[in-house]
């Protein structure tokens, strides 16, 4: 590929690179950085082929010319606001925070303050293409608890994304669920998409979705036979079919993965009422759902990163409840 110039990126198709997709070849560009931003370009009509608009899958041509206009970034409008978090783990590039339950983790519809990233402008976090959400690699639900993984610069959020993508951070979570295991451990292998019926939730699909994979195993179970289940359905007037505290591995990372995923099989997780029981029975008040540890290679230095949360008092509590009964 040749030069490239402060108001535009002016590329010649390589033999090597042709045949290749419109977009996938401007997202190698460290200017555009991800597919997602190369088709934004050619959707804004910012990207010629020999002087003429093409679609994001249009294959290029050994010599032909692509230009691409990079309009300025836009500027960011969030205020920092002073926030009590713990950040188990932070350098020059990247930091990683333990996210309380009830924080949303970045600004959306309805949550223009109070958010993750305005409790974290102050520790200088930046990278990626939304002004709205600096820094931020991958997310939690507002009422999941535990580690996220935030860039302070452009290198380290695209480095970071691209090895999330690439299934290179190693992401582990404990959940409570309903009901028992017949085994220790499991993968759950289904694609995910819109619901068809509630456009705000998520759902096991075949048309559509995308590819998502859950990984689990067994940590503690609690038959509703015992203590704990005679409790419950005294509460409940209902029998109880126990529980399992479940450490999950997320191979991908899907919106709701590990909730939809759980509950397509039968086993929702506890507190959940989404896409579980509208009770709560055990008086959670939330999903028991902890992102406990987040394990990768550092985007500058090569070393591995291994940062661990432990149960917030909430969850604790839930589990300590389980194992007196």
């Amino acid at each position: 590929m040749t030069d490239s110039s402060d108001e535009a990126l002016v590329l010649t198709v390589d033999r090597g690179d042709a045949g290749k997709r419109l977009d996938i070849l401007l997202a190698d560009q460290p200017q555009i950085g991800s597919r997602a931003e190369a088709q934004r370009l050619i959707t804004s009509g910012l990207v010629s082929v020999d002087g003429a608009e093409r679609k994001k899958n249009y294959r290029v041509d050994h010599g032909e010319l692509i230009e691409v206009r990079i309009p300025p970034p836009e500027l960011s409008t969030l205020e920092p606001e002073e926030m009590d978090l713990t950040v188990p783990y932070e350098d020059d590039n990247l930091l990683v925070v333990d996210k309380p339950a009830g924080i949303v983790t970045h600004p959306a519809k309805g949550h223009a303050t109070g958010t993750l990233v305005h409790g974290l402008l102050g520790r200088s976090i930046a990278g990626g293409e939304n002004p709205q959400r600096p820094g931020i690699i991958h997310r939690l639900d507002k009422d999941t608890s535990g580690l996220l993984i935030v860039a302070k610069d452009d290198d380290t959020h695209r480095h970071l994304s691209q090895a999330l993508s690439r299934h290179k951070i190693e992401r582990t979570y404990f959940c409570l669920v309903h009901g028992q295991f017949a085994t220790r451990e499991g993968t759950i292998e289904a694609p995910l998409g819109r619901d068809s019926h509630e456009r705000q939730q998520m759902a096991v699909t075949r048309r559509g979705g995308r590819d998502a994979v859950t990984h689990f195993r067994v940590m503690e179970s609690w038959s509703g036979r015992g203590g704990a289940g005679k409790a419950l359905a005294a509460s409940t007037g209902k029998g109880s079919q126990g529980y399992s505290l479940l450490e999950v591995r997320l191979e991908t990372g899907r919106t709701h993965q590990i909730r939809v995923h759980l509950a397509s099989i039968g086993h929702s997780v506890a507190g959940d009422s989404v896409y579980g029981r509208r009770r709560d029975e055990l008086g959670l008040g939330r999903q028991f759902l902890h992102s406990a540890r987040l394990r990768f290679t550092h985007p500058a230095t090569g070393e591995i990163v291994d940062v661990s949360s432990p149960l917030p008092r909430d969850l604790q509590l839930v589990l300590d409840q389980l194992r007196q009964h």
